[in-house]
């Protein structure tokens, strides 16, 4: 039987263990389930938050007073930037609509596939900070910066006319846009960096996972779809999760004391007992 890896460590080179040798491994179907299931019912739960435009508008000035007290116009700044470079922008845009969730999902098929001994904890680190996200968004909508046309933000998919995640009437009315703090784009880049990096022992995959989270939260923005607030809310939620999961992880994996032999030896007796009479 193969040994499970020590989550702190990445898996050593060597044959890497398959699904059948781990003796928890999911099967693939529930797992596929589960992330159809549990995605659908976060996209759902989005569209059904009231939308409140007054509060949205109002916490979206008490993020810009907060972050003004202690920091420069980042987003602004990186916003008109971006717009000096039209074909950035437009890529941005792009990036900003997919690679959010396409990339979440290839490292979540390669954990399961390649890394099952990583993949039950941070699978479920995942789940957590996206329904703790949830609750984000319900108490405290946000007006993203692009709303804010005012103090100078520019949102680049109209500008330019190309295409981006609410690119049309239709696409904007299929999501809340003020489901915005915290930003999973954020906390998703940030554990897809994490969940790569305690995978895998190889340098230069290593820092592309460092450079993902690092681009992604440049790309929210340079696109002012998020302030910064949200991506340190987004950060701090994720972190969160990662530490319940990886409790939860050596708890249910920590090694067998004596005591619990016994109590299993002494179970294995009744039922032994139990099925003969």
């Amino acid at each position: 039987m193969a040994q499970l890896a020590h989550p702190y460590r990445p898996v050593p080179p060597g044959p890497r263990a398959t699904l059948r040798e781990v003796p928890w491994s999911p099967r693939l179907w529930r797992e596929i389930a589960l992330v159809i299931v549990f995605y659908g019912a976060y996209t759902l739960v989005r569209l059904l938050i009231p939308h409140n435009d007054a509060a949205a508008y109002t916490h979206a000035g008490q993020v810009m007073r907060l972050e003004h007290a202690f920091v420069p116009d980042i987003e602004l700044n990186l916003n008109h930037a971006l717009l000096q470079a039209p074909a950035l922008a437009k890529a941005a845009n792009i990036y900003y609509a997919t690679a959010h969730f396409a990339v979440t999902l290839m490292v979540l098929v390669w954990l399961y596939r390649q890394r099952p001994a990583q993949y039950r904890w941070l699978r479920t680190s995942l789940l957590l900070a996206t329904a703790v996200a949830l609750i984000g968004f319900w108490v405290y909508p946000l007006a993203p910066p692009r709303f804010l046309t005012g103090q100078g933000f520019v949102d680049p998919v109209t500008a330019l006319h190309s295409f981006g995640l609410y690119s049309s009437p239709q696409a904007g009315d299929l999501t809340n846009q003020f489901a915005a703090m915290p930003s999973m784009h954020a906390g998703w880049a940030i554990w897809c960096a994490v969940a790569v990096i305690v995978s895998t022992r190889r340098p230069l995959i290593r820092a592309i996972a460092c450079l993902y989270p690092i681009v992604t939260i440049t790309v929210i923005f340079s696109t002012a779809n998020h302030y910064l607030l949200d991506a340190v809310a987004g950060a701090a939620v994720m972190a969160f999760a990662l530490f319940v999961g990886l409790i939860l992880h050596l708890r249910g994996n920590r090694p067998r004391t004596a005591k619990d032999h016994e109590v299993t030896n002494k179970t294995t007796i009744v039922d032994g007992v139990g099925g003969s009479i």
